[in-house]
């Protein structure tokens, strides 16, 4: 059974990142799950700590950015670590899953769905005009009312998921159905993204494509 690892380096004048991810941590896998992330923001370490944790996956983030300008181009630029999961829900994978947290409800999957809450979907490639369309109208409305949370801008939150979407090739939409704490909101929505990966790359123990139209 292939290994589903990778690590990704990108510099730029803005940005140096380095991402090295394990999708095979799961509890009674072989590997034990291994969590280090260091962007120079605290707010989106806890994050994307979260992130790794409730999606069983191995995380290890560095990067450093133009932070003396502003947090943008460091929270923008780490749709790096979405660029892997991308070719991770195909063969022999679940694909789908459906979670919820206290704020949100998660779902993976193709096509739309009526639930109202997060919902992400591995899709075809990000050159494809009809997902193209669905993630310029994606739904991200965390309902945050603060302008930090931490140090990090809060309009950082929907452009951090756009561009998750765009990198994986998944159609997603995040709402924050109830919640009072701005942190817990932004927090939910993490782990709710997490929890959906995590059943999303789930193994299935088979080799089939899991698409009637046999090909991803």
């Amino acid at each position: 059974m292939a290994e589903r690892k990778a690590t990704l380096q990108r510099k730029t004048n803005e940005t140096e990142i380095e991402v090295s991810i394990n999708l095979d941590c799961q509890p009674g896998s072989a590997s034990a799950q291994v969590i280090d992330i260091s962007t120079g923001i605290g707010f989106l370490d806890h994050m994307y700590h979260a992130l790794a944790k409730h999606s069983g996956m191995s995380l290890t983030l560095k990067a450093k950015g133009d932070l003396w300008i502003d947090d943008h181009h460091t929270a923008d630029k780490l749709y790096s670590l979405s660029r892997f999961p991308r070719g991770a829900a195909h063969r022999g994978t679940a694909r789908h899953g459906r979670r919820s947290t206290d704020s949100l409800v998660v779902y993976t999957g193709h096509s739309d769905s009526a639930w109202y809450g997060v919902q992400a979907g591995p899709g075809r490639s990000q050159g494809d005009p009809e997902i193209r369309d669905r993630l310029r109208s994606a739904r991200r409305d965390l309902g945050i009312k603060r302008e930090k949370i931490g140090d990090l801008s809060t309009e950082m939150f929907p452009h951090i998921f756009y561009s998750f979407a765009i990198a994986s090739g998944c159609t997603l939409h995040v709402d924050v159905l109830r919640g009072e704490n701005d942190h817990h909101r932004a927090e939910s929505a993490f782990k709710a993204l997490a929890l959906a990966i995590r059943q999303a790359i789930e193994r299935t123990g088979g080799n089939d494509v899991p698409s009637t139209k046999g090909v991803l």
